[in-house]
């Protein structure tokens, strides 16, 4: 089906919103008459700037308290009416919203409502434009769906339809099946937004927390097919009113909006895109730095050998166990220090991976390698992370280990056995489409966001796994982003005895992240240890967290440039990554760095 966005959910001027629209794929935008009102071009250049893009002006919006109000105000509504059909005529476009009345004027009177209704139309009519009606969740008298369409209906008008908004609809709790009551023709528009499930009043929840289907909590899904099972054809459009999307860039904004709503197509059978190809594990993770000596310091200590180097880059491979990490020392080395620049997924289809990451718009990155390099396709995550698809130890397929020459090692048993799971900190404006990003190109299931009490603010934090937890990503965003040592990625390293691992990593030299008293003292009144267990956990800065499934200790190091490490151990099933301790963690690091100045 078409696509198209209101220009509301964009930030930015309204050429650069039309711009965005077009570079991300949309065939269409709503104009918000904000936009155009603050736009120093004419409605005839809008027009023109569209067509040159290639958008079709869908819908122009919106037109507010016409209907249900005494004669003279009516009068005077025609009269303001008139006026912008004249203008919509010149802009090209032939569909106004109309949103239920919010007046002190408007009365209980859905006769009166529908004749006035239908006097618009006729004068909408006269323009060659048509008028959809919408139920706003917050209207005076009419506010949900269905009694919109009762008035629609009854005004008995060719010029007058309904548009249906998927968030005054599910954010009231209305059942959407009554949808199929309403012919599909007599739907003028459809207009998409999801929401994060909140106990907040309807109109400030609808002003500030939309969000793109597939990033809240309404089944949008569901809505739609009921919508496409009346014969409705016109477009999916996104109406999204989000602080945070206002502000942030325009062009990544339009990209995520574009994917959600090809990933909607896909969830309700109008689009057939490349089939997810679920990741079944962690390659590697690849580290950037322009001084290799401290973070080999930590590795060294952790129990990491340095087992091979790249033929042609600066770039080295540290393994312990199946736990492997690349340092790279070239180019693309932060200045700020160490940092994850890269995560080399294991795929059972690393071209049909790519295949689907592409579909759904995620830039692909072109690669310098030498003629014999292994052919890895990457693409870029919404925060920046590159993105491999790999292969290891499997014949049929290139593996990336072959781009390496073994370095003279000694094989050690360091009781790190594989990377549990991956921390990435976003930036404060992509949280929500990094969620939809890993859920749809990488087929991940999002867990509950969990927000984490951090002393200087919130930490967000939301965790995508596969379903065995072969891989396990948690993504956070923080409130002090300024703070590099707290708001850093890290790397989880699972181990089958993380007291044996960081004795060892202390006697190496490592320093472990120490834990306040006060902790243990928590620790001992909520649960009851073996002899001596507490204490041990005490001197090494152990965490211990339990949940219906088993149990979690897992410990941190000192942060190396933005990246720290972590060691954990799962017992019988543990399913989490200790959220309980996160601002017990938070904290400590906060006073860590102080003590170090760093």
């Amino acid at each position: 089906m078409r696509t198209s966005i209101a220009t509301v959910s964009l930030s930015g001027s309204l050429t650069e919103k039309l711009a965005a629209a077009s570079r991300a794929g949309f065939d269409g935008v709503e104009i918000f008459e904000n936009d155009l009102l603050a736009s120093p071009l004419t409605p005839e250049e809008i027009r023109a700037r569209c067509a040159d893009l290639g958008l079709a002006i869908d819908l122009y919006q919106p037109m507010r308290d016409i209907e249900a109000v005494p004669e003279e105000e009516f009068a005077r509504n025609l009269r303001r009416a008139r006026h912008k059909f004249e203008l919509m005529r010149r802009l090209g476009a032939d569909t106004v919203l109309v949103c239920s009345s919010v007046s002190p004027l408007a009365v209980d009177d859905d006769a009166l409502a529908a004749e006035q209704l239908s006097q618009l139309a006729d004068l909408a009519e006269d323009f060659g434009i048509r008028i959809a009606y919408e139920a706003l969740a917050w209207g005076r008298h009419v506010s949900t769906y269905d009694h919109a369409w009762r008035i629609v209906e009854s005004a008995d008008h060719p010029a007058l339809g309904t548009c249906l908004d998927s968030f005054h609809i599910l954010s009231r709790g209305s059942d959407p099946k009554g949808i199929e009551d309403i012919p599909g023709e007599k739907i003028f528009f459809l207009q998409l937004a999801d929401a994060p499930l909140l106990a907040m009043d309807v109109l400030q929840w609808s002003r500030h927390y939309r969000c793109f289907p597939g990033q809240g909590g309404f089944d949008v899904a569901g809505l739609v097919r009921h919508v496409l099972r009346t014969g409705y054809a016109g477009p999916l459009s996104l109406e999204v009113f989000n602080d945070v999307f206002r502000q942030a860039e325009a062009g990544p904004t339009a990209v995520d909006a574009h994917r959600s709503l090809l990933v909607l197509q896909e969830t309700v059978g109008l689009a057939d895109l490349p089939a997810p190809v679920v990741p079944t594990g962690v390659a590697f993770a690849e580290l950037v730095t322009p001084d290799a000596e401290p973070v080999s310091a930590v590795l060294s200590a952790l129990g990491f050998a340095r087992t091979a180097r790249h033929r042609t880059k600066p770039v080295e491979l540290w393994q312990a166990g199946e736990a492997r990490v690349l340092v790279n020392t070239g180019p693309a080395a932060r200045r700020d220090g160490t940092g994850l620049a890269a995560i080399g997924l294991e795929s059972p289809d690393p071209t049909g991976a790519a295949r689907r990451a592409e579909a759904l718009l995620a830039p692909v990155l072109p690669r310098r390698r030498a003629a014999d390099d292994a052919p890895l396709d990457a693409v870029a995550a919404p925060d920046g992370t590159e993105l491999f698809f790999c292969a290891t130890g499997r014949p049929e397929l290139p593996d990336w280990r072959g781009d390496f020459e073994d370095v003279e090692h000694t094989e050690d048993d360091s009781g790190v056995r594989r990377i549990d799971h991956l921390a990435l900190v976003q930036p404060w404006h992509h949280f929500d489409e990094a969620t939809l990003f890993h859920r749809s190109v990488l087929g991940l299931s999002a867990q509950e966001s969990v927000d984490v009490a951090d002393p200087y603010g919130l930490l967000r934090s939301r965790a995508v796994t596969s379903a065995d937890g072969g891989i396990r990503i948690a993504l956070s965003v923080g409130a002090a982003p300024a703070d590099d040592t707290v708001h850093a990625q890290h790397i989880a390293l699972a181990t089958d005895d993380v007291v044996a691992v960081a004795r060892r990593f202390r006697e190496a030299g490592g320093l472990l992240l120490p834990m306040p008293a006060n902790y243990y003292d928590d620790l001992a009144a909520r649960f009851e240890f073996a002899d001596g267990e507490l204490e041990t956990y005490r001197e090494l800065g152990i965490l211990y967290d339990r949940d219906a499934h088993g149990e979690f200790r897992h410990c941190y190091t000192h942060t190396v440039g933005r990246v720290f490490f972590e060691l954990v151990q799962r017992d019988g099933g543990y399913r989490g990554y200790g959220a309980q301790n996160a601002p017990v963690r938070l904290a400590a690091q906060h006073a860590a760095r102080r003590l170090t100045g760093g």
